[in-house]
């Protein structure tokens, strides 16, 4: 494998995946990058199933391996929404601040120490001939009641989530201390090993 497709629009995405996996000598391109520029409709019920999706429906257009990632916050205090509806929960085209805001509107009421929260993350990575791996990282942490960090465009909740054990947001980590810790970074150091064993 020299070219590795990944199936997202999402810039912050593709610029974790491609330090994560510069070691390997594999070329990391975005959909738009590879000529496809429709966007799946994730309406599944779980991380896992709109990972596949995404990447399954760029490996069948580019006949190249794809890989895709779904990943959202769980919040206790909210039932575990949002969940796979993380990036929509506020409504649809919804801009980061906006998401930000909203989500801290409804803990508005939750006090500090009651807001455990979990980001949970699934890749799959698919090949042209349709074979399906998936990989899956989780991180336990907060909502914090405020925002702290750099923003970082498509990655709104890294200003308001605390990592467990950690005094700093995403947000205020650098981005090699959030690729090492986060939820999307384990999912892909396991898909980096299984990559080694390809290579």
């Amino acid at each position: 494998m020299k070219k590795l497709i990944f199936a997202t629009h999402n810039p912050g995405k593709l610029r974790e995946i491609a330090e994560m996996l510069s070691s390997l000598g594999i070329e990391v391109m975005s959909a738009k990058e590879a000529g496809v520029y429709e966007d799946v409709e994730e309406d599944q019920d779980t991380f896992e199933g709109n990972a596949i999706k995404k990447a399954a429906f760029v490996a069948q257009r580019t006949g190249e391996w794809a890989v895709a990632d779904d990943s959202g916050v769980c919040i206790n205090a909210l039932g575990g929404r949002p969940g796979v509806q993380t990036a929509r929960w506020a409504g649809p085209e919804t801009l980061d601040e906006d998401l930000i805001e909203y989500t801290l509107k409804q803990l508005h009421a939750v006090r500090e120490g009651e807001r455990q929260a979990s980001f949970h993350s699934v890749a799959a990575l698919v090949s042209p001939a349709g074979e399906i791996h998936t990989f899956e990282g989780m991180v336990p942490g907060t909502i914090t009641m405020t925002r702290r960090g750099t923003h970082h465009k498509g990655m709104p909740y890294d200003e308001i989530f605390q990592p467990n054990g950690y005094e700093q947001t995403f947000g205020e980590m650098t981005s090699e201390q959030k690729n090492t810790l986060s939820h999307r970074g384990r999912a892909f150091t396991q898909l980096k090993a299984f990559l080694e064993q390809m290579i």
